[in-house]
């Protein structure tokens, strides 16, 4: 059984890492209680628009990667 709540990723914010390894990305909830939020994650590995992941948890938010610019 799979579990957790299935998101699409929406735009990819930024690269990060050595070698570009991890992303902050938006995710727009598909299904739950959150469904239709717009969430921003980190991801690890390689991800590109339209991705569904699977989150365990869609409350928490991602801070932004890099400081103020």
């Amino acid at each position: 059984m799979i579990e957790g709540t299935p998101c699409e990723v929406v735009e990819i914010i930024e690269r990060t890492g050595m070698a570009g390894e991890a992303s902050q990305v938006k995710m727009r909830v598909l299904d739950g209680m959150d469904k239709g939020k717009i969430i921003t994650r980190n991801v690890m590995g390689p991800v590109q628009l339209g991705d569904i992941l699977m989150l365990n948890e869609t409350q928490r938010e991602a801070k932004r990667l890099g400081g103020p610019r």
